[in-house]
């Protein structure tokens, strides 16, 4: 007999008996990191997709097409859209961002507003066991704005 009048055997049982209290918290733990990894990769990949359809863009000028498949094809990841489709306005600087305004009208301080291109990219995202309770939004969207002139 061991210390304080234990066998070895009793110290082995209850090993396993902790173990098998705590593997399904510590599975549920691995499902949880993984989930969180999974959709922070994806949403990286869907901010790269929306930026790669800005610079396509800036150096090609407007092409809804062009932007659209530079959007569709910066990922590796299947399922990436240009969605909502891209767009063009004209807008002026403000404090809280681009205010859309008409390409006729002048901007504060008489300023000629500026061409924009809006381009937005999204993919639907699986959640492996939606009951966890993680925050994580069925579909991941991105959005990038370009000024052209």
């Amino acid at each position: 007999m061991s210390r304080g009048g234990r066998s070895r055997r009793a110290m082995r049982g209850t090993a396993a008996l902790e173990f098998g209290l705590f593997a399904p918290l510590l599975m549920i733990m691995l499902v949880y990191i993984v989930e969180l990894g999974e959709s922070v990769f994806e949403a990286m990949q869907v901010q790269n997709a929306a930026e790669a359809g800005a610079v396509y863009a800036a150096k090609h000028g407007w092409n809804s097409a062009g932007i659209s498949a530079a959007v569709v094809n910066s990922s590796g990841l299947a399922g990436v859209t240009a969605s909502p489709a891209p767009y063009e306005f004209c807008g002026c600087p403000a404090a809280s961002g681009i205010t859309t305004v008409s390409c006729t009208s002048t901007c504060t301080g008489g300023v000629t507003p500026s061409l924009y291109v809006k381009v937005s990219a999204a993919i639907p995202h699986p959640v492996i066991l939606s009951d966890l309770g993680l925050p994580i939004p069925a579909t991941l969207t991105a959005t990038a704005t370009v000024r052209l002139q």
